[in-house]
């Protein structure tokens, strides 16, 4: 198909990123099983899925992709990601990223991209509370607090459902001295972009799962170096 994958990757990881912009859900979970079996290390299998996603989007910017390619790359994703996650999350047994309390805001009841996120949180050594979909700001504040939260992640694909994220923020901002910290608040969806994201006040904003994991992973390195902020 003439796609060009990224230099870092290995030929079979290549191979198999390639596998997953074609769409062939049936080879990619047999080579993905047959890489775990032979000790290839999870996380380089997850690269390659990732690099397959970017694959994925470029066919569809030029066309060749349309939604239903899209939907399809995504469950591709998720069955990836469940075979990966059991042996990615004993690796690092005892070990804890950071807290996260996720959901999709209320109004949206969208789950697919919250899902995957959560997953891919959990691979990399994240506890994660999924308070589910349609989650009203209010029920964030109480369980963040409750959880002892470091980060708060919201999804929303619905336009009509923006105010709920500012109220979200407006919540966290003022309860913050019921906290020693407020937490960080990151929001992401197909229809979240820098407008919004100035819009509702929060901290961060990611677009994609993947992105959105690895932000989580800058943030808390970031608190680590400096516990006060």
């Amino acid at each position: 198909m003439g796609k060009k994958t990224q230099k870092s990757l290995s030929h079979k990881m290549t191979e198999l990123a390639v596998r997953v912009s074609e769409l062939k859900e049936d080879e990619v979970l047999a080579m993905i099983q047959q890489h775990l079996e032979s000790g290839t290390p999870p996380a380089e299998l997850l690269s390659a899925c990732q690099e397959g996603m970017r694959l994925v989007g470029l066919l569809h910017e030029q066309g060749q992709y349309f939604i239903a390619g899209l939907i399809m790359a995504g469950e591709i994703m998720n069955r990836a990601v469940e075979l990966l996650r059991p042996v990615m999350i004993k690796a690092r047994s005892g070990q804890n990223a950071g807290r996260v309390v996720l959901g999709t805001i209320a109004g949206d009841i969208h789950d697919i991209g919250k899902n995957l996120f959560k997953d891919l949180l959990e691979c990399h050594g994240f506890q994660v509370l999924d308070l589910g979909v349609d989650v009203a700001p209010a029920e964030f504040l109480r369980s963040g607090m409750e959880f002892g939260v470091d980060l708060i992640a919201a999804s929303d694909l619905m336009t009509g459902s923006f105010p709920q994220l500012r109220e979200l923020v407006r919540l966290f901002d003022e309860n913050v001295f019921r906290q020693k910290v407020r937490p960080k608040i990151m929001i992401g969806g197909g229809q979240v972009d820098k407008m919004v994201f100035d819009m509702t006040g929060a901290d961060f904003w990611a677009t994609d799962a993947f992105s959105g994991v690895r932000l989580c992973q800058k943030i808390m390195a970031g608190r680590s170096q400096n516990p006060t902020s």
